[in-house]
């Protein structure tokens, strides 16, 4: 690693991604993907088929219809952008993330979904001490994902892709939404911390000038992470909580 853990307790505030980073809502967000490009690709005779790689290239991270468009470009294929409104059956951009997410709330639903234990063995811990948090995520499902976890009231400002449309902030990797995530916090990122698994996530916060973006390597790769700005990387947030081990 390329310098020692920090300690979390320093900094003004504390800005978390949601999915891959508090809850293993990735996971769901992944599979939900899949069998929604498998379909696509099927129907669209498009090769090669998609793959997890895929995921971590293409969507991860950022807004759901900037992912579509991402992913279909990287097979050369344009397809109209179509309207939020569309159904999940329609021939466009924003009817194939219509469907991500409507295969994204049936698995929510059905499944639930639990905080990672060090993850929130973290957020109680800098609760504790007093430490302001939020969240900075892409999906418009956020505030559902922490309420059903059950860790909303850790947080005082969630920037979602709701927040991210209404306002007209870009995705990720662009520097805009963790930005504004300090700015509704009243924090200067220079004197705030990033949590991330993403790598579009990471290059966000360290556009922004966060003085310290942790990496959580879920599957992005730790050196993937560190490339596009994570100061650290970790394999589980546990480790920044003092005197806490990991599993």
């Amino acid at each position: 690693m390329p310098e020692a853990l920090p300690a979390l307790t320093t900094f003004d505030g504390i800005l978390f991604d949601l999915d891959g980073v508090l809850t293993p809502t990735a996971e769901i967000h992944m599979r939900a993907w899949h069998r929604v490009f498998d379909d696509v690709f099927t129907e669209l005779g498009i090769t090669p088929a998609y793959t997890d790689a895929d995921y971590f290239a293409h969507v991860d991270g950022k807004k759901r219809y900037d992912g579509v468009a991402d992913m279909l470009r990287s097979r050369n294929i344009e397809m109209p952008w179509g309207a939020p409104s569309d159904p999940p059956e329609a021939a466009t951009v924003c009817g194939i993330g219509n469907r991500k997410n409507a295969a994204f709330e049936a698995a929510l639903q059905g499944e639930g979904i639990a905080p990672y234990p060090g993850s929130l063995a973290l957020i109680t811990y800098l609760a504790e001490q007093g430490i302001p948090m939020g969240v900075v995520s892409s999906s418009k499902n956020a505030p559902e994902v922490l309420a059903i976890a059950k860790i909303d009231h850790f947080f005082r400002v969630v920037v979602d892709g709701a927040v991210a449309e209404k306002d007209g902030l870009a995705s990720k990797p662009a520097a805009d939404m963790f930005r504004a995530g300090a700015e509704r916090l009243g924090v200067d990122p220079a004197r705030a911390a990033a949590v991330e698994d993403a790598v579009s996530g990471a290059a966000s916060a360290a556009a922004s000038g966060y003085s310290c973006v942790i990496g959580v390597d879920r599957g992005a790769g730790e050196q993937a992470l560190l490339d596009a700005g994570a100061t650290i990387v970790v394999r589980d947030l546990a480790a920044l909580v003092p005197g806490a081990a990991l599993a």
